[in-house]
């Protein structure tokens, strides 16, 4: 079975109570739950890990193609806009890695209108909130059905 990984970057294990306006309501068990159940309508296996550690997320991306994974759906949140560390891991990766965010990062403070990862991404998707996890999840599905 394909298998993708999606992973959330900081304070996305507390989504619900933070600025749910911006955010919106579901808590991350709930878009996590959510993810599972369209991967599982089509036929792929994902796991979903959060974590606030830019280390952590640098090893879950470095480790993901030995561990079967065919593609990455990473949500690096704040990170987005500052780590050059976890860009140069992605670029390194040979699966595809999609960007995306729940909100409209184009539309909020100047600072967040800018990714230091999406040049080296497949796409991002931005503004949908969970569904940008689905898109994204069905444009990896897409690339990896393309790489067979």
């Amino acid at each position: 079975m394909q298998k993708i990984l999606v992973l959330h970057g900081p304070n996305l294990n507390i989504l619900g109570t933070r600025e749910p306006d911006v955010y919106g309501r579901l808590s991350l068990a709930e878009v996590d739950r959510e993810i599972r159940r369209h991967a599982k309508a089509r036929g792929v296996g994902v796991q979903c890990r959060q974590s606030n550690h830019e280390g952590d997320l640098i090893e879950a991306i470095q480790k993901a193609p030995s561990q079967g994974f065919g593609a990455i759906i990473l949500n690096p949140a704040a990170l987005t806009h500052s780590s050059y560390a976890l860009r140069d891991t992605v670029s390194a990766v040979s699966i595809p890695v999609i960007e995306v965010h729940l909100s409209n990062v184009h539309a909020r403070e100047e600072f967040r209108r800018h990714s230091v990862i999406a040049p080296v991404t497949r796409g991002q998707i931005a503004g949908f909130g969970l569904q940008s996890y689905l898109l994204g999840l069905d444009a990896a599905l897409g690339l990896m059905a393309k790489a067979r």
